[in-house]
């Protein structure tokens, strides 16, 4: 990432910023809904907070496994997020970071993007999520900066509505890219329930 000011963070993220918000949703192997589906309660868990931090949603899909296929996983994690409460959602705010430029964009896109994330978070309390999926690189520094600089807008209320499904779908996208790691991971010993231990779930580790 280009060298720019950044300011200290206030947390620690379960989530890359950008890179996990934004990515474009890759296939889901059936063999990494196996391995998902036969992971360890514990290491369910924790993977499934790297994709939202609620501890509620997490436990949720968790504990609704196995599934048939990734259409059905997806649609539990539709439901858990639509059923989040307020508190839930906080939580889960509150684990997040918010969306960042990839390597290599301009300076000063950096800096204007820096400042709008400033900006939101004073006003509204926790990070600017949003998922781009669909937009191709070139387009992501305009969207993000028209999606924050219109979201400003809103009243706290609303926004903590539009902030809800823009989590949804962010994890959904995770959720895929978890299925896709799963699916390339090898088996660790011959126990067909041996799962991943939570330190190989650097899915969305910090960047920059």
């Amino acid at each position: 990432m280009a060298v720019h000011p950044r300011r200290a963070s206030r947390r620690t993220p379960l989530s890359s910023p950008f890179p996990a918000q934004v990515r474009g949703p890759v296939s889901a192997p059936g063999a990494g809904l196996v391995r998902f589906n036969s992971l360890p309660a514990e290491h369910a868990r924790t993977a499934l907070l790297h994709c939202c931090g609620s501890a509620r949603w997490a436990q949720r899909v968790a504990d609704h496994r196995p599934y048939p296929d990734a259409a059905s996983l997806l649609a539990a994690a539709d439901e858990a997020a639509y059923d989040m409460s307020q508190g839930d959602l906080t939580e889960a705010l509150a684990r997040e970071s918010s969306a960042e430029l990839g390597h290599g964009a301009p300076y000063a896109a950096l800096v204007a993007l820096d400042a709008a994330r400033a900006e939101y978070e004073r006003t509204f309390g926790h990070a600017f999520v949003v998922c781009l999926d669909g937009h191709p690189p070139e387009e992501q520094i305009s969207q993000l900066l028209a999606a924050i600089r219109r979201r400003m807008g809103h009243e706290i209320d609303e926004e903590r509505s539009v902030a809800a499904d823009e989590l949804r779908m962010v994890a959904r996208s995770r959720l895929l890219h978890l299925l896709g790691r799963l699916a390339g991971s090898p088996r660790r010993g011959s126990d067909p329930d041996d799962g991943l231990p939570s330190a190989d779930f650097g899915l969305f580790a910090p960047v920059g």
